[in-house]
């Protein structure tokens, strides 16, 4: 009975970190499609290595490497790769979990950091010809300059207009506070994302040291 309750646990863990190395493929895929079609660096200068391309390749490396390190320890029953999978997942969720409350405890100055740095980018963007990402993004948003249209300064691309520009359809609301905006509405969904993501963690660091024991237990060591 408990060599099949150990053997269904065994294949639960196979199963489950086979589906998490899929999922960390396709969001490094994703994040690849991104940063080839979508450079977002024009927005934000000095956060331009903080952006969402980037973000999800670390996210989808990291996804990948850790599920595949609990699929490869549970099929060949190896503890020391049980026990570094039990480890990642643990750091893993510490660092989610500082991760979010900062972001809680700072979100003023995080706030002021990205207008400053949008004023920047949107500074940037006036003296320049290239204006694909601020295009993309006020489009994306239907929004124009960082508070309003005014941030052009006169110099107004098109993506600001509704529709054809005659000098009165402009946007009227700013990318600043469509991002807020944005961010608030989800802040719930992301809440419970975590949440989530933390009892699949902690459920994962579960049935890696069961199993860990009970290989200890039986005595079958580092084998490979």
């Amino acid at each position: 009975m408990a060599q099949g309750c150990l053997k269904c646990l065994k294949l639960t863990m196979c199963a489950a970190n086979f589906l998490c190395f899929m999922c960390g493929v396709a969001v490094l895929g994703f994040g690849v499609y991104m940063m080839i079609n979508f450079r977002m660096a024009a927005l934000t200068p000095t956060l331009a290595n903080f952006n969402l391309a980037n973000m999800l390749l670390i996210s989808g490396i990291v996804i990948t490497c850790v599920s595949f390190l609990g699929f490869l320890g549970a099929l060949k029953e190896n503890r020391c790769l049980l026990l570094t999978f039990f480890l990642l997942l643990f750091f893993l969720m510490l660092v989610e979990l500082t991760v979010a409350c900062l972001l809680l405890v700072y979100e003023g100055e995080i706030a002021e950091l990205v207008q400053k740095d949008l004023n920047e980018g949107l500074e940037k963007a006036r003296n320049s010809t290239d204006l694909s990402d601020w295009d993309l993004i006020q489009e994306q948003l239907d929004c124009c300059g960082v508070k309003n249209v005014t941030d052009w300064e006169g110099n107004v691309p098109e993506s600001c207009c509704v529709t054809k520009c005659n000098g009165d359809n402009y946007r009227k609301t700013g990318c600043l506070a469509k991002l807020k905006t944005f961010f608030e509405e989800n802040f719930l969904t992301t809440g419970i994302s975590v949440i989530v993501l933390c009892i699949v963690e902690v459920l994962g660091m579960c049935f890696a040291m069961t199993l860990f024991c009970h290989i200890s237990r039986s005595g079958l060591g580092y084998k490979l």
